[in-house]
């Protein structure tokens, strides 16, 4: 099993006992948060690191993108790579070396996709040339235990132990959904719009700009930085003393800082909801509580922020009058995202 091990996950066609598996998740994850002071990342690959498209399928703004140069640093990390059926186009997502070395000094990481085993190996050599990094750890659809289903039962570390970035936190088992952080979709290429139903959008690519711009920065940057708290919080003594260090759960740091996002603001909500839906149903209420928010169905003057469909309902108009923040509902979403309360201005009502 020292192969396994090393590995840090379950290979394909291994069906090793129930205690056995215990014995290394734990044996595993002791090792990494005693000896290492590390915790384990789980990185989704499509739109989360990357974006692949097909060559052929490439719109006429998006030809230049094959014979363009590593050294126009505009469009770095454009890779194409061969595949026997067919070639492909990745591009790495802008900050990406930076975060994994960065993040990989406080993680163990693993790459986790739906992808085919192949395609995770070509991706992991665009992301790791050198294998410093992940070390072989790369699990496919090949290795998932269920279909159509990621899960960290594949992987050899305690639940409470991992970290999961993916784009998606359906794809993920129930009990794994409380592992993840969300990331915005990384869409740089049109094929990747349309398949998401963006067609009305221009990529990036046609765009010859990158996500780097729309953020003001990396969104990796600020991932990091993300990561960089749980961290510190969950080998924080002065923090988490009443814990047995071994019995510490990372999901529970998540909810912490989660809830100090929006955690002194009461919110009102006007026209964002259908009128057949309670209100404290609805996943934009659910989302803003998970982001420490108090709302309400009713203005009063403890209210801070009313969240409007237009400028124009009775509610928008009443926090104008009472000087009341008066944003549209992306300012809940992007707050979600970036796990930090962003300025109303950048999220006006009209």
């Amino acid at each position: 099993m020292s192969s396994e091990v090393r590995l840090g996950y379950i290979p394909k066609g291994l069906v090793p006992r129930d205690d056995e598996i215990d014995r290394l998740r734990n044996e595993n994850t002791r090792n990494l948060l005693l000896n290492h002071k590390k915790l384990h990342l789980v990185l989704d690959l499509d739109h989360t690191l990357l974006n692949t498209t097909f060559l052929d399928e490439m719109s006429p703004d998006e030809e230049y993108l094959k014979t363009q140069t590593q050294s126009d640093h505009s469009l770095q990390y454009v890779h194409i790579v061969d595949t026997p059926s067919r070639q492909l186009m990745t591009k790495l997502r802008p900050y990406i070396r930076t975060f994994l070395v960065q993040a990989s000094q406080m993680f163990e990481l693993s790459i986790y996709t739906m992808g085919t085993r192949d395609y995770a190996l070509e991706m992991a050599k665009l992301l790791d040339p050198g294998n410093h990094i992940f070390g072989g750890r790369v699990i496919s659809r090949n290795d998932s235990t269920e279909t159509d289903r990621k899960s960290l039962d594949v992987l050899l570390a305690r639940d409470s132990a991992v970290v999961i970035l993916d784009d998606t936190k359906n794809v993920w088992t129930n009990d794994n959904r409380d592992n993840v952080i969300l990331m915005p979709r990384y869409h740089f290429f049109r094929s990747s719009c349309q398949k998401f139903g963006l067609s009305n959008r221009k990529p990036y690519s046609e765009l010859k700009t990158d996500e780097f711009d729309r953020y003001g920065g990396a969104y990796l940057a600020n991932v990091l930085r993300l990561l960089g708290y749980v961290h510190t919080i969950f080998f924080n003594e002065v923090e988490l003393r009443w814990w047995d260090f071994i019995d510490r759960d990372v999901r529970l740091v998540l909810k912490i800082l989660k809830k100090e996002v929006l955690k002194d603001c009461k919110i009102v909500f006007s026209h964002v909801f259908p009128s057949n839906v309670e209100a404290d149903t609805h996943p934009l209420w659910k989302m803003a509580e998970q982001l420490g928010a108090t709302c309400s169905t009713q203005v009063d003057p403890s209210v801070t922020h009313v969240v409007a469909a237009n400028a124009r309902t009775q509610k928008s108009c009443w926090a104008v009058k009472e000087g009341k923040f008066l944003v549209n509902p992306q300012w809940i979403h992007t707050a979600n995202f970036m796990w930090q309360k962003q300025p109303e201005d950048n999220f006006p009502c009209h």
